[in-house]
């Protein structure tokens, strides 16, 4: 009798998991971006978040947390609770580099669960259109000359646009001022009104302003040419080889987050990068979008700990901190 009471309560218990399963998710779901509103993280959330929101049937909500490089908005998501309703959506800085300059109280591999591996952009090498430079080589030299003097926009200590412009000048043998924005978008809007003179941005976030001439683009930072806009050089071409850097980004979820969870999840990210709206979306915004068999919560980890393992040498012996 005790051995059936046992397995009747298991029984039920069961039917209970699968219930609550099925009903995940019955409310808004929140997407930490950690960036400003405007820059090229908080776009691509947006996009992806309008087209999971119509697969799950839920708002998605898109919140941003700025500050530390992306480290704040990251914390917030990794101490939320694991039930699916709070992401943490970043990328190469925020989920990479960030564990090498950061005392973070967090384990970017162990607190978080990847859901999927996202859209990446190469850097471009991007100036103000006041630079007395209309390619590569001439605008190294130029910044040669200018030795310590030319100002370099990141989204702060650590971020993307900071460890390329720091990995840029120690490529062609200068130094940079670095002035640090609490996001990219910031940057690129101080970069259009003269403030600054370089950025080793984002595609993504420099592509509309280099179409409307407002800055000039010089180089991407890949061995291939971006899609929706050719007429742009690779590095190889211009002069610079092997300075390659692409920004992936990726959605996680806090550790321990139910694994039926992470499989819905995956399944509403995966059907937006089917979405063809979605698709021209990106593809004009100098997005790559993975193959189908890399868009895993697998492939969001390995690509995680290989980054890690390439990357985290290479901050430390630079002595990148924290500012």
């Amino acid at each position: 009798m005790k051995k059936l009471i046992i397995a009747i309560a298991a029984a039920i218990l069961a039917g209970l998991t699968s219930a609550v399963a099925q009903t995940y998710p019955s409310r808004a779901i929140t997407i930490i971006v950690p960036f400003s509103a405007g820059g090229p993280s908080d776009a691509m959330a947006r996009i992806l978040g309008a087209r999971m929101s119509s697969s799950l049937g839920q708002n998605i909500i898109i919140e941003n947390i700025t500050g530390a490089g992306g480290s704040i908005g990251v914390g917030r998501a990794v101490h939320s609770p694991p039930d699916g309703y709070t992401l943490s959506f970043g990328h190469l800085g925020t989920h990479v580099f960030n564990g090498a300059i950061y005392e973070l109280q967090y384990d970017l591999l162990t607190d978080l669960e990847p859901v999927a591996l996202l859209p990446s952009n190469p850097m471009i090498i991007v100036s103000k259109n006041a630079v007395p430079a209309n390619d590569l080589k001439t605008l190294i030299a130029w910044l040669k000359e200018n030795h310590g003097k030319v100002l370099v926009g990141t989204a702060g200590a650590g971020s993307g646009a900071h460890i390329a412009g720091v990995y840029f000048q120690n490529a062609i043998g200068t130094n940079f001022r670095f002035v640090p924005y609490r996001g990219t978008g910031p940057a690129l809007n101080d970069l259009v009104g003269g403030q600054i003179d370089l950025i080793v941005d984002q595609t993504s976030n420099s592509i509309a302003q280099i179409r409307a001439g407002n800055i000039r683009a010089y180089a991407v930072a890949d061995s291939k040419r971006v899609t929706s806009s050719p007429g742009i050089p690779t590095v190889d071409e211009a002069g610079l080889p092997g300075f390659h850097m692409t920004l992936w980004s990726g959605l996680w979820a806090p550790k321990g987050t139910r694994s039926d969870i992470i499989a819905k999840l995956n399944a509403a990210v995966v059907d937006a990068l089917a979405d063809s709206t979605v698709r021209t979306l990106f593809e004009g915004l100098g997005l790559e979008i993975p193959p189908r068999d890399k868009q895993t919560p697998e492939a969001l980890r390995a690509s995680q700990r290989a980054e890690i393992d390439k990357w985290w040498p290479i901050i430390k012996a630079a002595n990148i901190k924290a500012q």
